[in-house]
């Protein structure tokens, strides 16, 4: 992987980290509102794609350790 990709990963990995994290915001914003479970169900799988989506950035990210 060259310097510019490593750069591009990390980029993504630091956008997705916050997009993430305003997943979490807003569904508890939904919860405690009341919001319809059916749409809070929807924006648990989005937050759920955007983690499979870090686990596997991660993993290009930081090398096996060969043990």
């Amino acid at each position: 992987m060259s310097d510019q990709e490593k750069a591009d990963t990390r980029l993504e990995y630091a956008r997705l980290k916050l997009e993430h994290s305003d997943f979490d915001a807003a569904i508890n914003a939904m919860i405690a509102v009341g919001c319809d479970s059916m749409q809070i169900q929807r924006m648990k799988k989005k937050k759920l794609k955007v983690k499979d989506r870090l686990n596997e950035l991660e993993d290009q990210i930081i090398p096996d350790i060969i043990a």
